[in-house]
């Protein structure tokens, strides 16, 4: 019988890489692509005017995106497809992959939904939900008969 040392560092170490050899990518990217899919992380911010979302998608173009209201639900699509082509022969490994993702928020009532407004910078979708302006009620006085 051989006596085998244990090495806390090493088993986990050694596994991942046993893994990334038998399957050719990491452990990660199997849950990347998995059926649901990639889902970026969002902030959500409330002022007195109106919801801001901040949503972290690096890499996507403007036009990757598809942003839909039906009655109170916002959906936030996207769709990126990495090409692969001839000259790409030359990667040992290439972890860029195709990522799509949905994400959709319940609107609560108090939104204006005729003013959404959207913009993409710096790998940020900054989405503003404006809220309608609340009806207050009239101040008056009511007269004794």
């Amino acid at each position: 019988m051989t006596i085998v040392r244990y090495n806390p560092i090493l088993p986990g170490k050694a596994f991942q890489g046993l893994v990334d050899e038998f399957f050719g990518r990491d452990l990660n990217d199997w849950f990347k692509n998995s059926p649901n899919g990639f889902k970026p992380a969002v902030n959500v911010k409330e002022t007195e005017q109106a919801f801001h979302l901040e949503l972290a998608v690096p890499g996507y173009q403007k036009d990757d995106f598809e942003i839909a209201l039906d009655e109170q639900r916002l959906t936030v699509k996207a769709a990126k497809k990495d090409e692969m082509n001839e000259e790409n022969k030359g990667y040992r490994r290439r972890e860029f992959y195709a990522a799509t993702f949905e994400r959709s928020f319940h609107l609560p009532e108090n939104t204006d939904s005729e003013n959404i407004k959207a913009v993409y910078e710096n790998g940020i979708l900054l989405v503003e939900i404006p809220k309608k302006e609340e009806v207050k009620p009239e101040k008056r006085t009511i007269a004794i008969g």
